[in-house]
């Protein structure tokens, strides 16, 4: 095993991040990085999972603004992740990272349905998993899939890359020139102070299951690596 502090990981990217500057669809040369950042991870015998989002092309909460049944918005968003999953697959493999994507929902033409000991089976292989389609459920984001996932796997952390901000702020530092950046705060923290890391329900199950995470920015190359090796990088969350 390499000297990396953590050997299983779940690394969380919002499907804007996949869209970088075009602020919609895939942006392949986003897409190509993330990629390379994660085959050199691997390369560290780390077991790396990852979790997308899909709000690069359908946002569930939008679509129910917009006068539409929240649960069927909910669930076109999960077939949104699918599509950022196959192609995040597609990306590994060309690099030569044995992956596999598995779906809440089943669609077994494209990927595996979920199966909590075929994923970790998975893992112990080497293989990257992707947790693709949410928890399957409405009302839920994929970063309550990231955490949930994390539980289900045992995983030591979740890694939350991001596109705009390589951390956790007191406002937003795109708006406000007086935000500052937190090196360290507690999951209490996150829910008192109402921080936008993650929804209530995700922090809680962190929270709850003791899983530390580390919000930096994903666009600069290696620092996945930097995260796994324990260098510090961007915010930490953990315990109470």
């Amino acid at each position: 095993m390499s000297s990396a502090k953590y050997n299983r990981v779940v690394l969380k990217l919002s499907g804007e991040a996949l869209a970088g500057s075009l602020g919609f669809g895939l942006d392949p040369e986003v897409i190509k990085s993330v990629s390379e950042q994660v085959k050199e991870v691997a390369e560290l015998g780390v077991e790396v999972a990852v979790v997308v989002g899909g709000g690069n092309i359908w946002r569930g909460k939008v679509g129910s603004e917009m006068g539409m049944d929240r649960a069927t918005a909910d669930y076109m968003g999960m077939l949104a992740t699918v599509m950022n999953s196959l192609a995040l697959q597609d990306s590994l493999e060309t690099q030569g990272i044995e992956t596999r994507v598995q779906t809440s929902i089943e669609m077994r033409q494209v990927a595996e349905p979920y199966i909590r000991r075929r994923a970790i089976r998975h893992l112990e292989k080497k293989r990257v998993v992707i947790f693709a389609a949410g928890t399957g459920n409405p009302y839920f984001s994929t970063d309550t899939t990231a955490a949930l996932r994390a539980a289900e796997i045992e995983a030591e952390v979740i890694l939350m890359g991001k596109n705009n901000v390589d951390g956790v702020y007191s406002a937003d530092p795109l708006k406000d020139a007086n935000a500052i950046k937190y090196e360290e705060l507690s999951y209490l923290d996150v829910l008192k102070e109402g921080l936008a890391v993650m929804d209530s329900t995700a922090s809680s199950l962190c929270m709850d299951n003791d899983i530390p995470l580390i919000v930096f920015s994903i666009m600069e190359k290696g620092n996945i690596k930097r995260a796994v090796m324990g260098e510090t990088i961007g915010t930490i969350v953990r315990g109470k």
